[in-house]
């Protein structure tokens, strides 16, 4: 009986870990990035709504 032919994996480099725990980390820097410009977006666009009413309302005579 022969044994199995043992397959040399070779383990990854200390660079090749870093850069896909960084790249891990980034992809989620990036989402909350997106999810920070959406939500200024939409602050922005509350504001000028705001801003409207505000002017509508300072401009309506009694």
């Amino acid at each position: 009986m022969q044994a199995a032919p043992v397959r040399a994996i070779p383990l990854p480099s200390f660079s090749d870990a870093f850069r896909g725990f960084e790249s891990l980390l980034m992809s989620g820097a990036r989402r909350n990035a997106w999810t920070a410009v959406l939500e200024d977006r939409r602050r922005a666009k509350d504001r000028v709504e705001t801003e409207h009413v505000l002017e509508a309302a300072a401009t309506r005579t009694p």
